[in-house]
């Protein structure tokens, strides 16, 4: 190559990078101009935020002693609060099960409030996902041709438009502000986003084992359940197991609005407003994380066992117990 073409080259990828850099001088400029203009426009004010902090801070105080007097039936009775609670009901195991079936106590309970809340969460989840999969399957455009597939696309775009929090009051009508209100509003939403990601699965596959099994003589459904679906099952159940961790959490927020379980709890102790309600509220706050957790942890390692090359051999048990180990938070590694 001759010097003076090398030296266009050069000026040529010199130029493209001064463009790019002005563009993104721009873009970040751009940005915090929006940032500036949006708070202003909710008159969020920094003079405000320090001003209000140390009464913030003083709230959050009345926070860090939890109080598990509600843990039980049994605690509370005795009136046992604090972390013994916790010890008196691990030590006696069988107010766990007296607690769960005080279903009519699911507001003010934190064992049946908890059970509530991962109910609404599951059954939501299970009673959304036959019609997810089917608006998931059809809004495919290799399964339904365009422009039909894009009936069920958009159905599924009108769901997810209208958040969970909003469908529970349009079941008012049938169960009022309850926890079937909550699991119908669930499913709905399940409906619209795990349909989706189903949809979106179903674009990415292989035509390979779709044109073999089309070559075999297999008629349209026959090449959609064992060419198409057949190639996305594991990914359509990791993707479930995800849904399920989100709609938990939607379960928790569905319960302050009334619809029971943990978020009912927590807003019924915060609406007293005395130093004891906020504690109570703090233990429905730790359950709420240990129910979270818990739901990510499970689900995690399920659909890390199922997709191919995720799975590092642990089981649930020894990644519990791998949160508890010094040495793996500080880097070291076994050298045994």
């Amino acid at each position: 190559m001759a010097t003076s073409d090398i030296q266009n080259v050069k000026e040529r990828i010199e130029s493209q990078q001064l463009v790019r850099r002005i563009l993104g001088f721009f873009g970040l400029f751009v940005i915090l101009g929006l940032t500036t203009l949006g708070m202003v426009y909710v008159e969020f004010t920094l003079a405000q935020f320090i001003q209000q902090f140390p009464i913030w801070l003083d709230s959050v105080s009345r926070f860090l002693q939890p109080d598990f007097i509600d843990l039980t039936l049994a605690t509370r009775q005795e009136g046992i609060g604090g972390l013994g609670a916790i010890w008196y009901t691990l030590t006696n195991p069988w107010t766990i099960v007296e607690a769960a079936g005080q279903t009519q106590l699911s507001g003010s309970l934190l064992v049946p409030a908890a059970i509530t809340t991962i109910i609404v969460g599951f059954t939501g989840t299970v009673l959304g996902f036959p019609l997810a999969l089917l608006f998931g399957v059809l809004g495919s455009e290799r399964v339904t041709p365009f422009p039909f597939n894009f009936i069920f696309r958009g159905t599924m775009s009108a769901i997810r438009s209208v958040p969970a929090l909003v469908w529970v009051f349009i079941y008012i009508a049938l169960f009022g502000i309850s926890e079937k209100s909550a699991i119908i509003a669930i499913a709905t939403d399940t409906i619209g986003n795990l349909g989706r990601l189903f949809t979106d699965e179903l674009e990415e596959i292989d035509d390979g084992p779709i044109e073999a099994i089309s070559s075999t003589g297999a008629g349209r459904a026959q090449t959609v359940i064992f060419g198409m679906l057949s190639q996305v099952s594991t990914s359509f159940i990791a993707w479930t197991l995800y849904v399920l961790e989100i709609n938990t959490r939607i379960a928790i927020s569905l319960g302050v609005v009334g619809a029971g379980g943990l978020g009912q709890y927590i807003k019924l102790k915060l609406q007293f407003g005395s130093d004891q309600a906020y504690a109570a509220a703090a233990a429905g706050l730790i359950m709420v994380m240990l129910i979270v957790v818990s739901v990510e942890l499970i689900s995690s390692r399920i659909r890390a066992r199922l997709r191919p090359g995720e799975d590092t051999g642990k089981g649930l048990v020894e990644t519990v117990r791998g949160l508890f180990d010094g040495n793996k938070w500080l880097g070291r590694t076994d050298t045994n």
